[in-house]
């Protein structure tokens, strides 16, 4: 790990971590407090991801709605009026609305292809923003004399990477340049989290291959064609699979390349202070490399 032991983290003049886990469990709620608390500089891999890779597709799917309306069509070809997403940290609902729902048209669902070709454009991104870390390290520390530096990470980190593969070229990029720090909810968490999903349930990135069986298996069970899903019923049906399917691939993570903290840990944060004692409490409570 970049910090072996409690006390070189303690003793470490710059201090850089990547949070991840589910979304929900107060990853950005961390991120937000150590940048606000001052000294520490926040990376978003969702807002780069909306911005700098996947911002033109995004901006094009809002004017393609746009040219179906007559008045906006005309200014838009007149270059009268422009588009563009509005995507910050905390509001990232351009990102999902543009990954979509798959199923009938008519509820605003996507043809299944169309769906997957999404959802590929966003793997790609995804990845390319988490390589960018260490470019942000740099520009942070090198531009505004940031020592300390947090990367929030979306909850489909997982997804895109492999946490058994020793040689994960994410992977391992990642914990050379940030401690890898698994945000780990209990059973109460995760079904307040598929509860508050149900309520509004959101578009996700999935790993595709845990996709293309979940899609194959809901048709299959409602005997229903492509056309005829409700976009939402099997986004909701599939959450809660996603979750028991990421829960065992972010423990990996946390086993092979970083540590973890609990959710209820967490919540307790009242600064960074707070923050640099629990990351220290979890690297000395973390059985070494050597040992596992």
């Amino acid at each position: 790990m970049l910090y072996p032991t409690a006390e070189d983290w303690n003793a470490a003049p710059g201090k850089r971590v990547m949070l991840f886990g589910m979304s929900g469990l107060g990853k950005t709620h961390v991120a937000n407090m150590l940048r606000e608390g001052g000294g520490w500089f926040h990376y978003s891999i969702d807002y780069r991801i909306g911005t700098r890779y996947m911002g033109e597709h995004i901006a094009d799917n809002f004017k393609r709605e746009a040219m179906k309306v007559p008045l906006l069509r005309e200014l838009l070809l007149s270059d009268s009026i422009y588009v563009a997403s509005n995507i910050t940290f905390d509001n990232l609902a351009p990102l999902s609305t543009y990954l979509g729902k798959p199923g009938n048209p008519d509820k605003g669902g996507l043809p299944f292809d169309e769906y997957m070709r999404r959802q590929a454009l966003h793997r790609e991104a995804e990845t390319a923003a988490l390589l960018d870390t260490g470019h942000f390290i740099d520009r942070a520390h090198g531009l505004y004399g940031y020592d300390n530096f947090v990367c929030d990470t979306g909850g489909s980190i997982c997804e895109v990477v492999n946490p058994e593969d020793p040689g994960d070229p994410v992977m391992a990029a990642l914990a050379a340049q940030v401690l890898p720090v698994w945000i780990e909810g209990s059973e109460a968490h995760t079904a307040e989290l598929i509860r508050r999903f149900d309520r509004a349930p959101k578009p996700m990135y999935y790993h595709p291959d845990f996709l293309s069986g979940c899609w194959a298996e809901y048709l299959s069970e409602n005997k229903v064609e492509e056309g005829e899903v409700n976009p939402d019923a099997f986004v909701r049906w599939t959450y809660a699979r996603a979750l028991a399917h990421r829960q065992p691939r972010y423990r990996a993570m946390a086993r092979n390349w970083g540590v973890s903290v609990t959710a209820e840990e967490v919540s307790a944060l009242r600064g960074p202070d707070d923050f640099n004692a629990l990351i220290a409490a979890a690297i000395a409570r973390t059985p070494s490399r050597d040992e596992g």
